[in-house]
């Protein structure tokens, strides 16, 4: 008797929640992030090249700030820090900040502290991660030391999922 009653609230829970993933699934297409990644005619790597001009790159990331769509590098040059934002459709430098305090700077001290031991530079790193996964686009890299050794963390997007890889830098 237990069987008879057990099966269809189990198949029912199952078709239950199937049916949320997919809901969640289609919600996660309109996200803007993804929806600008897709869409954006530059990739991280070319982003990394541009704002090379500015100085070393020392870490990038396609965001969405204040509700628009934009590729951020982080670059250090003779001690100083700038985030330069590259245009997501032409490649080109739309312009540099400096950066000078609060948490930008933290991050970009550390990121730059990484990126002193590093041996790879940062499109190295994500050129091997989006080889690893065919139909994948990076949307982010950044540096950190472990251990001691620094390690570029990569974020791909493929189709609608995320996922972080970790490359060294050594």
């Amino acid at each position: 008797m237990h069987r008879r009653v057990l099966f269809p609230v189990i198949v029912a829970s199952l078709a239950t929640f199937l049916v949320g993933q997919r809901i969640y699934a289609q919600d996660r297409s309109d996200h803007p992030l993804i929806k600008g990644v897709t869409d954006a005619k530059v990739t991280l790597q070319q982003g990394l090249i541009a704002a090379a001009q500015q100085g070393r790159p020392i870490s990038a990331k396609f965001e969405v700030e204040d509700g628009k769509f934009q590729l951020s590098v982080y670059t250090a040059k003779d001690g100083k820090f700038s985030e330069v934002i590259v245009y997501h459709t032409t490649g080109k430098v739309a312009k540099t900040e400096s950066i000078t305090e609060g948490e930008d700077l933290a991050e970009a001290k550390s990121q730059s502290a990484a990126m002193e031991k590093a041996k790879t530079d940062l499109k190295a790193a994500v050129d091997k991660s989006t080889a690893a996964g065919p139909g994948s686009r990076a949307i982010s890299v950044t540096p950190a030391l472990k251990n001691g050794h620094p390690v570029a963390s990569v974020t791909l997007l493929t189709g609608q999922q995320f996922q972080t890889v970790e490359q060294p830098l050594e």
